[in-house]
């Protein structure tokens, strides 16, 4: 795993919350949400699709947006890291991600624009620039957006049905590469009822680093 660089985002933090008069307990979620936002790797995403209407990621591609509720899980440092989180998906847009839990940090929200992947974070009216995301890092708060462009964007580098919790799904694997040497696989189950995810993981280094446990979806 390569290193923090949330360091300089608390100092603006710390800065901005001094001159506001920014109260304790803003400063406590905000500078928590600070470590969700971390890099963990790198990732881009790159490939394509093969328009063949029995493909189940056409209808990610056909999508306007989606709502997603997910459990993200994740392991730093030897702690395990699992929050709740509701994302609002526009492809190519504008995404905004709402944390539900942990209650220490509910209720802050992280707005990512994925064309400039700029984040701002926003809790309580407080608005902050939390500077540009870099498209190397792979972070929990980002981790719903990402898997949704590894569909429709990913290449597909392995697929096949198989039951998950006796639940009928298709497994499909997309590779991603990054300007990091490393690679980015990104893996989800897909239900062939309703063609809606169940979960999702994220690898890198032959090593899972993030874990999506889908609660609820809807296409838009």
């Amino acid at each position: 795993m390569r290193g923090f660089y949330f360091a300089p985002m608390i100092k603006k933090l710390k800065k901005y919350l001094n001159k506001n008069g920014g109260a304790a307990r803003l400063t406590r979620r905000i500078c928590i949400v600070i470590i969700i936002i971390i890099n963990l790797t790198g990732c881009a995403a790159s490939g394509g699709l093969n328009k063949n209407q029995d493909d189940p990621r056409m209808k990610y591609l056909e999508m306007s947006g989606c709502t997603m509720q997910a459990v993200i899980s994740c392991e730093q440092d030897g702690i395990l890291w699992r929050s709740e989180l509701k994302c609002e998906y526009v492809p190519d847009g504008v995404c905004e991600i709402e944390i539900l839990s942990p209650e220490n940090i509910a209720g802050v929200r992280a707005v990512l624009d994925l064309n400039s992947e700029k984040w701002d974070l926003r809790y309580e009216g407080a608005v902050l620039d939390a500077g540009a995301l870099s498209r190397e890092s792979i972070s929990p708060a980002a981790a719903l957006p990402r898997l949704m462009d590894a569909l429709r964007n990913g290449w597909l580098s392995d697929e096949n049905e198989e039951n998950l919790n006796q639940v009928p799904c298709t497994r499909m694997t997309f590779d991603q590469d990054g300007t990091q040497t490393d690679k980015i696989y990104s893996t989800i189950w897909i239900r062939r009822d309703d063609n809606k995810p169940i979960k999702g993981e994220i690898m890198t280094d032959h090593q899972v680093i993030l874990t999506i446990e889908f609660i609820d979806f809807d296409f838009n």
